[in-house]
């Protein structure tokens, strides 16, 4: 019991942390829902697409975008939530001081070395971007950006199969919703 209520307890203050770093944040869909929503979804899919319950990689769902889009630390993270949650987040993070260009063809290049669970989450996020793209697009984001968006997520996706063959055939169904755009 003990264990499952420190486990409930870390997540709590992942959802917190995230939550509050990225409070000022808001996506970029015409409504300009608050970023949170993001990490929330991925987490959603996680669970209920997924069935995963491994609350470390629950925890670095949450937290998977708070280095890289806010002013979060990796030491910051793996002091308050271990160095397991903080070095799959890190695999996750990209490194915003590279072009674009560079940051999408590295994220195709490492998705075959992340980890198991940086796999988890990096499929869920992708699961998630799709999702939005296809139904609340980004304003202003012309039918061949969101083509090109859906094609390059398909190649970061190659390298993560094998990990969760469901998650892998949601991702697959909204891909064949390309047509759609």
């Amino acid at each position: 019991m003990a264990a499952s209520k420190n486990t409930l307890s870390l997540f709590a203050r992942a959802l917190a942390f995230a939550a509050h770093k990225h409070r000022k944040q808001r996506r970029k869909d015409i409504d300009g829902s608050p970023y949170i929503n993001h990490p929330l979804a991925v987490i959603n899919v996680l669970a209920n697409v997924g069935g995963v319950t491994d609350m470390t990689v629950l925890c670095a769902a949450a937290l998977h975008d708070t280095v890289e889009d806010t002013k979060t630390t990796p030491e910051e993270l793996a002091a308050a939530f271990g160095p397991k949650i903080a070095a799959i987040v890190m695999e996750v993070t990209d490194d915003k001081s590279l072009p674009k260009k560079v940051r999408k063809a590295r994220q195709i290049e490492h998705a075959p070395q992340l980890s198991p669970s940086a796999k988890l989450v990096k499929l869920a996020d992708k699961i998630s971007n799709l999702r939005d793209i296809l139904d609340s697009p980004p304003a202003h984001w012309p039918a061949r950006r969101k083509r090109e968006y859906l094609d390059w997520a398909a190649e970061v996706v190659a390298g993560l199969r094998g990990v969760h063959p469901g998650l892998e055939a949601a991702f697959d169904e909204l891909l064949a919703r390309r047509g759609e755009l």
